[in-house]
């Protein structure tokens, strides 16, 4: 098994916090796999039982990118149709659907921003069945939630979630499959192969240096990979302050294609499978246009890009990809925010619970 070397965390080096919280993610995605995955299947099978005709999904920041892979999911595994709630309708508007055989999913860290325990409290009042899928089982929002699934991650002390962020994948992936009867077996690959990635952070160091002076970053990707690129977006932008501006490729034919040039580096999310295909015409555009490509993805992709790290895919089922994929974009982060003279662990102006309302 690969090992991983971090930090002293009794050192002063800036981002020792971050580094550790990401060297842990393969012991967290294994401790899911063996201990909470029986609880997550029974919740899944007590809420199929319930036959839900529809699902809300409801976060903030890292959470809401793990909601929205939640989404894919639910929709491209189950048909079962997604969307993502809109919390000031409830908490500042006082609008109150009709709820009824409704699914409400809320993903927090904390499970104690105030919106978030407020809309789903709201929700359950309203008749939805009401699931909160948290690092917290003390937490308020997990309180006031019918059902609740713990994602095991342990502490997490620096502001940009890392841990969290994948456990949240993994614990959403296997309530998902839990709800269609199947066994999650597609994600007992995931600890290894991320102790692996983890194991490579000399070449996103490498990666890193092309990103020191940037101005700004484009990420993209389609289908399973479009969460991977709103959350590297998110981590570069809290950490080393870079706009980052995360588009769905079909997006990005939409008129912000126009912004890619030669210098502006660009960052693809490939997943190996239907999304993946669907952005290949995405990415001939950008090669057209001489853009810095940057390929996260397959092999055969990277050696078709300016660079870029290759990610195992073979014998990999492409919606638990997802996992592995925002490993090394977080070593990214980490890295270039080191580069820059700047501590990730504790970025301006941000709070580890974030209290909106």
């Amino acid at each position: 098994m690969s090992t991983v070397t971090t930090p002293d965390p009794h050192s002063e080096l800036p981002g020792r916090i971050m580094a550790r919280e990401m060297a842990e993610q393969p012991e967290v995605l294994r401790r899911i796999l063996d201990e909470g995955a029986p609880a997550i299947r029974k919740v899944a099978q007590e809420i199929a039982a319930r036959a839900p005709r529809f699902v809300l999904l409801t976060a903030r920041g890292t959470s809401d990118n793990a909601a929205l892979y939640a989404k894919y999911l639910l929709e491209v595994r189950l048909g079962l149709p997604c969307g993502l709630t809109s919390m000031s309708t409830t908490t500042a508007y006082g609008a109150r659907p009709d709820l009824t055989d409704v699914l409400v999913v809320t993903v927090s860290q904390s499970g104690g921003s105030p919106d978030l325990v407020a809309s789903t409290r709201a929700a359950r009042e309203a008749g939805a069945v009401t699931l909160a899928v948290t690092n917290n089982p003390d937490s308020p929002l997990a309180a006031v939630s019918e059902y609740h699934i713990d994602i095991m991650a342990g502490p997490e002390k620096a502001l940009p979630a890392t841990k969290t962020y994948t456990a949240s994948l993994l614990a959403l992936y296997l309530f998902v499959e839990g709800l269609r009867g199947g066994d999650g077996g597609p994600a007992h690959v995931l600890p290894e192969l991320a102790a692996g990635l983890l194991a490579r952070q000399d070449e996103v160091r490498a990666l890193a240096a092309r990103y020191r002076f940037a101005e700004r970053m484009v990420i993209t990707s389609r289908g399973y990979g479009y969460p991977t690129a709103k959350e590297a977006a998110l981590k570069l932008m809290e950490t080393s302050y870079i706009p980052a501006l995360a588009y769905s490729g079909a997006d990005l034919l939409h008129g912000p294609l126009a912004m890619v040039d030669n210098v502006s580096p660009v960052i693809a999310v490939v997943t190996d499978g239907k999304g993946g295909e669907a952005l290949q015409p995405v990415l001939d555009r950008l090669r057209g246009r001489g853009a810095d490509l940057v390929v996260i993805g397959p092999r055969g992709q990277v050696e078709r890009a300016s660079a870029g790290f290759v990610l195992p895919t073979e014998n990999v089922a492409e919606e638990v990809q997802p996992v592995l994929e925002i490993i090394p974009l977080q070593l990214l982060a980490y890295e270039v925010t080191i580069a820059r003279g700047q501590d990730p662990d504790a970025p301006r102006a941000l709070a580890k619970v974030t209290e909106t309302h």
